[in-house]
């Protein structure tokens, strides 16, 4: 069998056994911590696409959320533990997890600054998010 093939038939089986077993898909590729992770990021964009207030911010949290047009069309992208090599800016904040957003804000042009990452620390066991990187879109192709 050729490699594609297998490729596909090895993804495809283990999309099934996830769906069989009760677990995501993002379980399955990100681990139930970085499927806990999307979850939480996904619940955030649409608190905030749809101008409310979200309950997983932590309280002692200073990020600047923009505004609910920022937040469209957005999606959680992949998550993996927090490293201070790449975000020394957040590095004191000691969160324990960052993850991209994917997409961009509807009508975004260069110079548009949108929310690019988001940083998850931890409250009583439970993820809440302590800080938001902004990107500046460079180029529209």
């Amino acid at each position: 069998m050729e490699l594609g093939r297998r490729v596909v038939c090895g993804l495809s089986g283990g999309a099934l056994a996830a769906l069989l077993t009760g677990c995501s898909v993002d379980s399955l590729i990100w681990g139930s911590d970085g499927a806990k992770v999307i979850e939480a990021t996904e619940k955030l964009i649409a608190d905030l696409a749809a101008g409310e207030t979200s309950d997983i911010v932590c309280a002692d949290s200073t990020a600047d959320f923009g505004e609910p047009s920022d937040w469209s069309s957005l999606s959680a992208g992949e998550p993996e533990k927090f490293t201070g090599k790449y975000w020394k800016d957040q590095a004191a904040l000691d969160p324990k997890w960052s993850i991209n957003l994917e997409g961009l804000p509807e009508g975004a042009v260069a110079g548009t600054t949108f929310p690019g990452n988001v940083f998850f620390g931890e409250t009583g066991g439970e993820l809440c998010v302590i800080d938001v990187a902004w990107a500046t879109l460079s180029a529209v192709r």
